[in-house]
């Protein structure tokens, strides 16, 4: 008897056992789609592990196609944490009482935009807001996106004059991501565009941005963004301190496989009070009621 008890023991696994208490379910996180799904994939594929290693459930990435999406999961509890930008952080704790921010990036205090051109424009990288970008096309990337379209669109309007984008430019779209973006005004589809800084930089590390045909041609000023939300009913699910022990977990992240995946140095701690400003600018732009 003993010997069969061995055997199945050595079995377990490969029947789907788990090492993990089998009375918790699986924790799951998602994350906005921001850029390339490939390098998303990779990303949290390895957070999902290292968060296995660090609270002792099983941890699964849900990839989702949409910014929307994201939010429409964190409400409907298909995930109990997100990797949001700025404003889908706020609509998501908007919606779900108790949910808050815990950790953000260190660069994610100060975020900001890159004004993107392509050369054929003759826009030249400038400190001063290029005004000369009225009459062009432009793209936005997705329509709920903090630094592809919330914060940009607000500074566009400051600086003509409270108009709209759409009174500004000869035709405004959205791309659905920044890395999309790049190659939009890249190949000339768009002549402006604007993203998160730091998917320029990986995307510039990784190849795929032409300097002879795109450039920087203006950053916009700071404001907080990305952030790691959390579920205000995880506690309740996963046991008491569990939230505290998740918070501990990303902010112990130091992994440089990970941390340059994000484009982050470290994470820091978050609350929900610093997306204030966010969340004004949401109103001031009719982008939150």
């Amino acid at each position: 008897m003993k010997r069969i008890l061995c055997v199945l023991a050595l079995l377990g696994p490969l029947w789907g056992g788990s090492a993990f208490a089998q009375d918790k379910p699986v924790f799951v996180f998602t994350a906005i789609p921001d850029q390339d799904e490939t390098r998303l994939v990779e990303r949290f594929t390895r957070v999902a592990t290292y968060l296995e290693g660090k609270l002792g459930v099983s941890v699964k990435y849900l990839p989702v196609k949409t910014y929307p999406a994201a939010v429409t999961a964190f409400t409907n509890n298909q995930v109990q944490l997100a990797w949001f930008g700025g404003f889908t952080g706020v609509q998501a704790r908007r919606q779900v009482p108790e949910s808050v921010a815990i950790a953000q990036g260190v660069e994610d205090v100060a975020f900001k935009s890159f004004l993107i051109a392509n050369v054929k424009t003759g826009l030249k990288p400038s400190k001063e807001f290029p005004k000369a970008i009225a009459g062009k096309s432009f793209t936005f990337g997705s329509r709920a996106s903090t630094s592809g379209r919330l914060m940009p669109e607000f500074y566009l309007r400051q600086q003509f004059g409270g108009k709209s984008p759409e009174e500004v430019f000869s035709r405004v779209g959205f791309s659905g991501d920044h890395s999309r973006t790049i190659q939009l005004v890249q190949s000339g589809a768009y002549e402006v565009g604007v993203l998160d800084y730091s998917v320029w930089e990986l995307d510039n590390k990784a190849g795929k941005v032409d300097a002879s045909q795109v450039v920087v041609i203006w950053e916009t000023p700071s404001y907080p963004d990305y952030q790691w939300t959390v579920r205000g009913d995880v506690d309740k699910v996963y046991g008491a301190g569990f939230k505290e022990k998740l918070r501990a977990a990303l902010l112990a992240i130091d992994d440089k496989a990970i941390l340059d995946q994000f484009a982050r140095t470290k994470f820091i701690p978050a609350k929900n009070d610093d997306y204030k400003p966010i969340e004004e600018v949401a109103k001031v732009t009719n982008l939150l009621n």
